[in-house]
């Protein structure tokens, strides 16, 4: 109800649904910044990453109204942001039911092999990050489901979901039948991580903090708050 300035439509005009984003909400939403630093998600994602800390990188909002065409293509999270390191982890918190349809799906493992994959715009897969070829582009993995270890599950309010930002994954639409799909999605970032500053705008956009963290520094930064210690 209270969308911020990085909210933005990620559905094209003529679809029979709508999809939008937000991200950063913590910022501004004293709701969200309570469940992050009160939830037990901080916590499991230390112990997930096997960190001594976890740190807030991002939230983000994602709403798929009822009949919503637009899929989520499959990508990865990290190669989108401006850091590099192993120890991350992303929570993906869904408040309405969502079918096995229209539920998240993820290439299971796929995050060890340690290969970043270009990242394009939702919509137009534009390559609005790294330059053109520089990175290895994603597989035809719908043309080819059979050929991959797909798995995702149907979800209640309650369930989460938790993953490394290099895995794989992405979504359906939803269906005439069912309600829209509401999620909050929460990442965190463990000891290995450093700050990776690109030369364009990463998603969400951090250009402004670019110069106040040095590249190869950890995040050590108000906008990234340590949540969890595991001395705690």
């Amino acid at each position: 109800t209270h969308p911020s300035s990085r909210f933005k439509v990620a559905s094209q005009s003529d679809d029979t649904g709508r999809f939008v984003e937000d991200f950063r909400t913590w910022e501004n939403n004293s709701y969200y910044k309570q469940f992050i630093y009160e939830s037990p998600c901080a916590a499991v994602a230390g112990l997930l990453m096997e960190s001594s800390i976890s740190r807030l990188y991002h939230d983000h909002l994602l709403v798929k109204e009822v009949n919503t065409k637009q899929i989520t293509p499959w990508h990865q999270d990290q190669p989108y942001y401006n850091i590099e390191g192993n120890q991350t982890c992303s929570f993906w918190i869904p408040v309405d039911p969502v079918s096995r349809y229209s539920t998240l799906e993820f290439i299971a493992g796929s995050h060890r092999e340690g290969r970043w994959f270009m990242p394009r715009t939702f919509m137009n897969s534009e390559a609005k990050w790294f330059p053109e070829g520089t990175l290895e582009e994603i597989p035809d993995i719908e043309a080819n489901r059979d050929a991959f270890p797909i798995i995702g599950w149907s979800l209640e309010p309650g369930d989460v979901i938790a993953f490394h930002m290099l895995t794989l994954h992405g979504a359906r639409g939803t269906m005439v039948n069912e309600g829209r799909r509401r999620v909050f999605s929460v990442r965190f970032l463990g000891d290995d991580v450093k700050h990776s500053p690109r030369t364009w705008a990463t998603s969400p956009d951090f250009s402004d903090i670019t110069q106040q963290i040095k590249p190869g520094a950890s995040m050590d930064h108000p906008r990234f708050p340590i949540i969890w210690k595991a001395s705690q």
